[in-house]
């Protein structure tokens, strides 16, 4: 039985724990890496060409939105199909859109060898990137290899880097890998069962912090764990901003409430792909189309495969598109851009 004395002991050493859990992601002059980090989605012209104004547009409503952060180009952004000059002319919309706002940037330099990945983190870091994150090689099974790529892009660039975790990424190896490597200071966490990871990641790297991919769908449990964030949909982030900022505050009835509210437009955008996320930013208006683009994917590229959140399993056709309209307008009092 816990008395009364016991209850308030543990709930004051709860509360004097939270600052420190709410500044270890922050360094000094720079932003804080901690919260929801959507995956931007990519949008696209009716002559295919990048629509880097809308991209920008895109950061503007997650920051009105109270979202903490925004990465971008991943693999929710169709960042295979972008050439290089996309990816640079992407980046420096991004950046210029996030100057002088609350919300944190990280750009994504995974390219097909380590001279692009090197020129895309150099680029980034110049025009004031937050940080990095990288998928690792394509089709490479070698650790060796896989730490050595990493390392090079602590090489090329002092901001810190994410990892994003697929494969055999053991939790030791990741942990190894932020040994060797000073800038590596968060694992996009996709290579397990996340839960009991995030649990070994916080026993044996408390310093690591640990988002998540795969839409947050067990968001609630991640925090309870002691999670460093999500990197969920762009369309919605703010719903999963409101469920962190109310957890983190200890409220966690009504964090539990808007998670359910969030799960109901994530299930849909599950069902029907990276069509459906951008239908919601369409039908937010913030994007003027939901296209996306017929390219093959550039060489050395990552494809999203089973368990990534983004493999499409129906087609976004009218009903579908008139039933995520119906629940946005639901859900419009929650909404907060």
């Amino acid at each position: 039985m816990t008395h009364r004395r016991d209850f308030m002991r543990i709930a004051a050493g709860a509360a004097l724990s939270l600052p420190a859990a709410a500044t270890r992601h922050r360094e000094p002059g720079r932003k804080q890496l901690r919260g929801i980090f959507p995956i931007l989605q990519t949008p696209f012209t009716e002559d295919d060409k990048l629509d880097t104004a809308t991209l920008a547009k895109q950061v503007v409503f997650l920051d009105k939105g109270r979202v903490h952060g925004a990465v971008w180009p991943q693999l929710a952004s169709e960042y295979s199909i972008l050439t290089m000059e996309e990816r640079l002319a992407g980046a420096e919309a991004i950046l210029g859109a996030a100057r002088g706002r609350r919300i944190s940037t990280v750009i994504g330099c995974q390219g097909p060898d380590l001279d692009a990945v090197a020129s895309y983190a150099r680029h980034a870091e110049k025009h004031g990137a937050d940080a990095l994150i990288a998928l690792p090689p394509a089709n490479q099974n070698d650790l060796d290899a896989v730490m050595q790529y990493y390392k090079s892009i602590g090489q090329a660039s002092s901001l810190p880097l994410f990892v994003q975790a697929v494969g055999k990424m053991s939790v030791d190896f990741i942990i190894e890998m932020s040994k060797q490597i000073p800038t590596l200071r968060f694992d996009k966490d996709e290579a397990g069962a996340l839960l009991p990871r995030i649990s070994q990641f916080r026993q044996k790297a408390p310093d690591l912090g640990i988002f998540s991919g795969g839409h947050g769908k067990t968001l609630l449990d991640e925090m309870h764990r002691g999670s460093a964030g999500s990197m969920p949909a762009a369309g919605f982030a703010d719903l999963y901003a409101q469920t962190w900022d109310l957890w983190q505050a200890g409220k966690r009835k009504e964090a539990t409430e808007m998670f359910g509210r969030t799960m109901v437009l994530c299930t849909e955008v599950m069902e029907y792909g990276i069509e459906s996320l951008k239908f919601v930013l369409h039908a937010r208006g913030v994007f003027p189309n939901y296209r996306s683009r017929k390219r093959p994917a550039q060489p050395g590229s990552v494809a999203a495969g089973p368990g990534s959140g983004l493999e499409t399993r129906a087609t976004l056709d009218e009903p579908a598109k008139e039933h995520i309209r119906e629940i946005l307008k639901i859900l419009k009092p929650y909404l907060r851009a």
